[in-house]
């Protein structure tokens, strides 16, 4: 097969995964963060697990970028600089910033992340680099802005949920051991008034703009295993709040404002 059948392939592949995902997750949550829970093998401090499982997106996609005809064209550039600005804050600043304290993470759990990234940080920078058609015409097309519009307001989005919580953990220094209550507060305000997780909503904004600045389907295929990795976890973290907090407010869905 030629390279474009193979990574025509393994896009496809990725929603595959996707689609297998998104039905598991609703039956197992993944086991990490405030479903961790033993019986998952060997476990790495989730400071590092972020890093290690993140870093090809960060690494081989700027790697796998420059071998690209097409690495210098503007709109290519566009798309990197969108890329890595999520990636390198994912990778090398958010775990830095979270409370993680003695939290771990299954090395199961850090090891299937990372074998991801390395497909899906191939088939988006192959794609952007060397096997899409971004000609100096693409800057006028208004799929190019609008996809880089959805981006930016996803990542603005997540960015500022991510640090609420950040916050609200800082206020919390009961034992690792201690019960929910004593470790975890409701959010509130913004997004949180309406959803429970508007860091996931902002994240799967975020590369639902990508795939339509992209107009690719590398970039439909992260976008969808986002929201099919997401939604799940969403809906696990929802009835978690649910089950913890007597007084959770009715009102609030789980991803979706008003709707799910």
């Amino acid at each position: 097969m030629t390279e474009a059948e193979i990574h025509r392939w393994l896009s496809w592949g990725v929603i595959g995964v996707g689609v297998l995902t998104f039905g598991l997750l609703f039956f197992v949550a993944a086991p990490y963060g405030r479903h961790g829970r033993p019986g998952w093998g060997p476990t790495m401090p989730t400071r590092w697990a972020w890093i290690v499982m993140e870093s090809p997106a960060v690494l081989l996609f700027g790697w796998i970028y420059a071998q690209g005809q097409h690495r210098m064209a503007p709109a290519p550039l566009i798309l990197l600089i969108l890329w890595q600005v999520h990636y390198v804050n994912r990778t090398f600043i958010y775990p830095f910033r979270i409370q993680s304290g003695d939290k771990r993470t299954p090395v199961l759990v850090a090891a299937l992340a990372f074998v991801f990234q390395l497909i899906n940080s191939y088939v988006n920078a192959r794609h952007i680099s060397h096997l899409g058609h971004y000609d100096a015409a693409w800057l006028e097309d208004p799929r190019l802005w609008i996809g880089v519009g959805l981006f930016l307001t996803g990542r603005r989005i997540n960015t500022w949920a991510d640090a609420v919580l950040i916050e609200l953990r800082k206020t919390k220094k009961a034992a690792p051991d201690a019960p929910p209550l004593e470790r975890y507060t409701i959010p509130k305000g913004g997004l949180y008034d309406w959803i429970s997780c508007p860091n996931y909503f902002g994240e799967c904004v975020e590369w639902v703009g990508w795939a339509v600045a992209s107009w690719s389907l590398a970039g439909a295929s992260f976008a969808i295993f986002t929201f099919a990795n997401l939604a799940p976890r969403a809906v696990a973290h929802h009835r978690w709040y649910r089950e913890t907090f007597p007084d959770y407010p009715a009102e609030r869905k789980a991803l979706i404002p008003g709707l799910w």
